[in-house]
C-alpha cells in the first residue's frame, strides 16, 4: 500500500468487484479504456482473483485508488505493457466520479505510481497515451514532468468521427530530477 496525505494505492480486493462492475460497464468511461462490450460479474471476479499475480508474468499491475480519510475507493491506476528487459510501462488513471475529479487525486496516485516504478520496479521510463480532446490529461501528465513525445493522426474512432493520440513520456532521471 502507498499514500501521502490525501490518497492511497492499494491492490485490489474482492470487494472491490462492484466497483469494477460499475466503472468497467460505464460506456461513458469506454472511450479511455478501448473497451467496447460489458464485463459480467463472473469474468470481473476471475479477474481479482487473479490481481495479485505478479507484474512480471502477467505485464500489467491495475491498483486502486482510495481516498485515505474514508477508504472510498475513487479510480483505478493502471500499469500495462510492462516490459522488463527495456525497463519500461504504459501508465493510464481513471478518477470515476466527476465531483472527484480537479481534486488532486489523480495527480497524487500518478506520483506514488511513478515512484514505485522508478524505486521498486526500477523502470527506465514511464509513458501514457491521451486522446487529444482530453485537455484535463493533458495538462496533468504535463504538469508531472512529461514530455509530449509523439502523436498518432486519427488513431480512434468516435463514432463516425476519428481522433488524434498524443502520447507522454517521463524518464526515470527526470522524474528523480524533477
Amino acid at each position: 500500500m502507498m499514500n501521502d496525505e490525501n490518497i492511497l494505492i492499494r491492490a485490489l480486493e474482492p470487494e472491490d468487484l462492484e466497483y469494477l462492475y460499475k466503472w468497467e460497464n460505464n460506456m461513458d468511461l469506454w472511450d479511455v479504456s478501448d473497451t467496447l462490450t460489458p464485463f459480467s460479474h463472473f469474468t470481473l471476479k476471475k479477474y481479482v482473483d487473479h490481481a495479485h499475480e505478479d507484474i512480471y508474468s502477467s505485464k500489467q499491475l491495475r491498483l486502486m485508488i482510495a481516498r485515505l480519510s474514508d477508504r472510498e475507493p475513487l479510480g483505478l491506476v493502471d500499469l500495462y505493457d510492462f516490459d522488463p528487459y527495456h525497463q519500461r510501462a504504459g501508465l493510464g488513471i481513471m478518477i470515476h466520479n466527476a465531483e472527484n475529479r480537479k481534486q488532486g487525486y489523480a495527480s497524487s496516485a500518478i506520483k506514488l505510481t511513478l515512484d514505485y516504478c522508478f524505486e521498486v520496479l526500477g523502470l527506465h521510463q514511464v509513458y501514457s497515451s491521451v486522446p487529444s480532446c482530453n485537455i484535463a490529461s493533458r495538462k496533468l501528465f504535463e504538469s508531472l514532468g512529461f514530455t509530449q513525445t509523439g502523436y498518432r493522426k486519427q488513431w480512434l474512432k468516435r463514432g463516425s468521427d476519428w481522433e488524434d493520440v498524443i502520447y507522454f513520456q517521463v524518464l526515470a532521471d527526470d522524474w528523480k530530477n524533477n
